[in-house]
């Protein structure tokens, strides 16, 4: 059967009153996340996790794909109104967004966002159905020690491409990968650092941790923060744009939509890395670049593009390598071990109707997100409006609710209460904690790898630098320590205390 065909068999899963409504729910909740300044597609993914394990496969992915997608979507709209992103991808948003609001066009900047976002996430939908396949099939050749090699360059190309300094990103990998080693030997079974827990055998809770790294977190730092601006709703006479906004947004959407599509095909890479190339392209090519800060069209349609582009282009490496290419995936990646499903080259011939459900569903959503963004703009400035005095506490306590219904352990509230103060003092001093997560997601898969590979070889180290595969992926890995070194070198890394 051809990809067509799939689809069409995608569009029947999704198109099921129940992952119908599951998909408008997840959007919508997303939107609302992404709107609220601090929280982000993190934050508002793994609160609702826990709410996903009652869910088959299918749905609970759709859901989760549906609160990302919103995610990406709703930051732009506190960018354009307060210049306050909604999460870090919006930050670029802000320097024309407002510009534009000040100008009386809020409306017109948060259509183009709008329209924007919805051909980037439609373009990478498109790149998904068509390499997926093809990149799944060549690695069905790739062997144990292949498998190493590319996971661990993913690692390295999180370091590289971190927000903190390297030594601090390593440091952030490091505890990661020492953290996934907790419980049981996954060859042997014998209990790692479980200090004679036997709650500890089942090894740290991924919801307890990943919601104190980054919901908890992120409503301490949001507490810390004062939003002055009080946001004003557009009116509705003042969304459509100007035939001259539309001429000057189109070849900016574009562009941002290859942009972002190209960038999320890479481990580790960010939408903040996308949408600051896309601004830079824009701006770089532009006739009038001393416009950009001022209130550019193009500054806001290109990176709000390339944004969500870089949404849909992530799904290939976490579904067809079962690699997480940013933090984000790391939550789907957890959602689909827990419910059976291993991401990977024989995902799409073992779980046909979950990846293609979610294709279908990732089309299903772009349309739900235009029409949920513009109509219910007012609705979301009020929920602006609300005091983070009385937000905060109501999403601490469904938080908690949420990890504890897991598995009623309570060391999992005392993993979400220790990580929670720990995220938040790790980003006070710098420290990026998203390839903390990536790296505990990766330790099990990444350590299995090894272990079979030297199995395999009876202990020859000389595996993992043999083979066409391996080869590949060791070029890559040293191209990437080279660039990086050469960025550290040459003072293009910014260094923090």
């Amino acid at each position: 059967m051809s990809s067509f065909g799939y689809l069409l068999d995608g569009f029947a899963v999704a198109l099921t009153a129940r992952n119908l409504l599951l998909c408008f729910a997840g959007c919508l909740w997303g939107t609302a996340v992404g709107v609220l300044p601090g929280l982000g597609p993190l934050a508002g993914m793994a609160l609702l996790l826990p709410l996903t394990f009652k869910l088959d496969p299918t749905g609970a992915v759709i859901m989760l794909a549906g609160i990302f997608n919103g995610a990406m979507y709703g930051g732009s709209t506190t960018s354009i109104l307060m210049r306050i992103p909604g999460e870090a991808a919006s930050v670029v948003t802000c320097l024309d967004g407002y510009e534009m609001a000040k100008k009386g066009r809020a409306g017109a900047a948060l259509t183009i966002a709008a329209l924007g976002s919805f051909v980037g996430g439609t373009f990478s939908i498109i790149g998904l159905m068509a390499i997926g396949p093809v990149l799944a099939d060549a690695m069905l050749t790739v062997g144990p020690a292949a498998e190493f090699v590319l996971m661990l360059t993913a690692l390295i190309v999180v370091s590289a491409v971190s927000n903190s300094p390297p030594v601090k990103t390593l440091t952030m990998i490091v505890v990661g990968l020492a953290l996934g080693m907790v419980g049981l030997d996954p060859l042997t079974a014998w209990p790692r650092f479980t200090f004679g827990s036997l709650d500890m055998t089942d090894g740290i809770n991924f919801v307890a941790l990943s919601i104190g790294l980054f919901g908890v977190s992120e409503i301490l730092l949001t507490l810390d923060e004062k939003i002055p601006v009080v946001p004003k709703a557009p009116r509705w006479r003042d969304l459509p744009p100007t035939r001259e906004e539309f001429r000057q947004a189109t070849p900016a959407v574009l562009r941002g939509s290859v942009i972002g599509f190209l960038f999320g095909l890479v481990p580790g890479v960010s939408h903040i890395i996308s949408t600051f190339v896309s601004y830079a392209v824009e701006k770089k090519i532009s006739k009038t670049p001393e416009a950009f800060g001022t209130g550019a069209v193009a500054g806001v349609a290109g990176p709000e593009t390339a944004n969500n582009a870089t949404t849909g282009a992530s799904m290939i490496p976490l579904m067809v390598l079962g690699i997480p290419a940013i933090p984000a995936t790391a939550i789907l990646l957890s959602a689909l071990l827990i419910h059976g499903v291993q991401p990977g080259p024989l995902m799409m011939s073992e779980h046909p109707q979950v990846f293609w459900g979610l294709i279908a569903s990732l089309y299903l959503g772009n349309i739900i997100l235009v029409v949920l963004n513009l109509p219910l703009v007012s609705i979301f400035v009020t929920l602006l409006r609300t005091p983070m005095g009385i937000l905060a506490p109501l999403v601490l306590t469904v938080c908690l609710i949420g990890v504890y219904s897991v598995k009623a352990s309570p060391l999992d509230l005392v993993v979400v209460a220790v990580s929670g103060v720990a995220g938040y003092l790790l980003r006070k001093f710098a420290y990026d904690v998203a390839p903390l997560l990536l790296a505990f997601v990766l330790a099990d898969r990444l350590e299995l790898s090894f272990r079979r590979a030297l199995t395999i070889s009876d202990g020859d180290y000389a595996i993992f630098v043999q083979g066409p595969a391996v080869k590949v992926f060791l070029a890559i890995l040293l191209v990437v320590g080279v660039l990086q070194a050469a960025a550290v070198w040459l003072g293009y890394r910014t260094r923090t205390s």
